[in-house]
């Protein structure tokens, strides 16, 4: 019995040292192996790669635990300066009615914070994500007067962070913002607009960050194939100044200036060619016979509505300003023509009652004349009225006498009415004067005439000066 206890312990014991055996065993074949694949892919190895090499993490390298970057470089000390320079990538829409215009855009800004500083061998920059932003200490700049603004994130954010060994930090960003902008229309739709996109720090006054251009002028630059529908980009351009808070103090603000003029083909082709042509129009009914009153009614009435609905669709597309704008002034006088148009029918159509009241009056008078006398056709002259006659043709029978009176017995020459005017010379002069001075308002188609001539003549000339004055 006491033999097998010593023979169990020793093999306990041996147990052990086996395993030992086989485990350095199996390190000599594995280095052995590590070793021949070496070997073997010793000319086709890669340089290495520097980020693997790297021990230390980037926030280690740049000591960001280190600082804090609540506060601006250089805090308590001279105005931080910070150059922006932006490339705009398109301008999307102006709106009239809203009065702002959407830009997108690559903002940039360069400054120097020595706490980003690091060593390097190579003196090459590090290029960051937006992830890093969150850590660090950047300029606080927004848009001035900005209704809507946001920075791209497809599909990642759209920002980029590049720091350079001796501190110096470039911070690249793509937004689209939204700014309000002041439009004129008293020249609309002959006007140039000039809007402004402004750039301002929003807590440090310029006694801690000065904002500058970084290149003057050149710090802006534009993308060839901008363009709009309805608007010719001018020109773009840089400016900067002083911007006073009364309660927080002086600010920097920089400007980015462009010059739009709008298009006028599209107008000319919706709203002017229309608008003339329905005053045009309604020159037609100067030469259509004050007789035909329908035709001449509805003719006018046609041209009034039709400039009525040309005017309320210019304005519903526009903002409702408290002035008059270019073309305002161009659709109510042609509006006015039209309106006169049919003004002038309704005193031709009046002045033709009149005169035909005047008529049948003297038509009247005349008969009742001739049925108290009878007139002969004797030794002196005579004129037989039969029918339809006027006050021009009593005016010329100045000169005649009386007659003998004609013979009952003799009804052939009753079937007409013989009518005796003695009519003094001086009475005759007076009548006639008097139809000189009224010929023009009784004879309505010389009203008609002298419309299809001044009315004509007017609309000239009137764009003569519009056009002279807006172009």
């Amino acid at each position: 019995m006491l033999y097998f206890r010593h023979l169990l312990i020793l093999v306990i014991c041996l147990l052990p040292i086996n395993e030992c055996r086989k485990h350095r065993t199996r390190e000599k074949r594995w280095t052995r192996s590590v070793e021949t694949e070496k070997r073997g892919t010793s000319l086709m190895k890669k340089p290495p790669d520097v980020t693997k090499a790297r021990k230390l993490k980037t926030e280690h390298l740049l000591r960001v635990e280190d600082h804090d970057f609540t506060m601006r470089p250089a805090f308590g000390g001279p105005a931080i300066p910070v150059g922006v320079d932006v490339q705009v990538e398109s301008l999307d829409s102006i709106s009239e009615v809203d009065m702002d215009f959407t830009m997108t855009l690559y903002l940039r800004h360069y400054w120097k914070d020595e706490r980003l500083s690091f060593a390097s061998t190579t003196n090459k920059s590090m290029t960051f994500d937006g992830r890093l932003v969150k850590k660090i200490w950047v300029p606080d700049v927004f848009f001035v007067h900005s209704k809507r603004s946001f920075i791209h994130d497809t599909t990642t954010d759209n920002i980029m962070l590049r720091v350079y060994p001796d501190g110096h930090v470039l911070y690249s960003m793509r937004v689209t913002v939204t700014a309000a902008c002041n439009m004129d229309f008293s020249r609309f739709p002959l006007d140039t607009q000039t809007c402004s996109l402004e750039l301002e720090s929003y807590a440090y006054t310029d006694e801690d960050l000065m904002l500058y251009w970084k290149n003057g002028d050149e710090s802006l630059s534009t993308d060839d194939r901008i363009s709009l529908s309805q608007f010719l980009i001018q020109k773009f351009h840089t400016t900067s100044r002083l911007a006073f808070y009364s309660s927080t103090g002086w600010y920097n603000r920089l400007y980015i200036n462009f010059t739009l003029r709008r298009h006028i083909f599209f107008f000319l082709l919706q709203t002017y060619f229309p608008a003339t042509l329905m005053v045009m129009l309604s020159w037609v009914s100067f030469w259509i016979d004050r007789r035909a009153v329908p035709a001449r009614v509805s003719l006018g009435i046609t041209t009034v509505l039709t400039m009525s609905t040309i005017i309320t669709g210019v304005n519903a597309s526009m903002p409702r300003v408290s002035y008059i704008k270019a073309v305002d002034i161009y659709l109510w006088v042609s509006f006015v023509f039209v309106f006169l148009s049919v003004l002038e029918y309704a005193a031709v159509n009046y002045l033709s009652t009149v005169q035909d009241r005047r008529e049948r009056k003297l038509r009247d008078r005349v008969r009742s004349q001739s049925l108290s006398c009878t007139c002969g056709l004797s030794h002196t002259r005579t004129m037989i009225l039969d029918g339809m006659y006027g006050e021009a043709d009593a005016n010329s029978l100045a000169g005649y006498t009386a007659a003998p009176t004609v013979p009952e017995e003799e009804p052939e020459k009753q079937e007409h009415m013989v009518v005796h005017l003695s009519v003094s010379n001086a009475s005759t002069a007076a009548k006639k004067k008097g139809i000189r001075h009224f010929s023009i308002i009784q004879n309505t188609h010389v009203i008609d005439k002298y419309s299809r001539i001044i009315f004509p003549g007017s609309y000239i000339f009137f764009n003569l000066i519009y056009w002279s004055v807006y172009c």
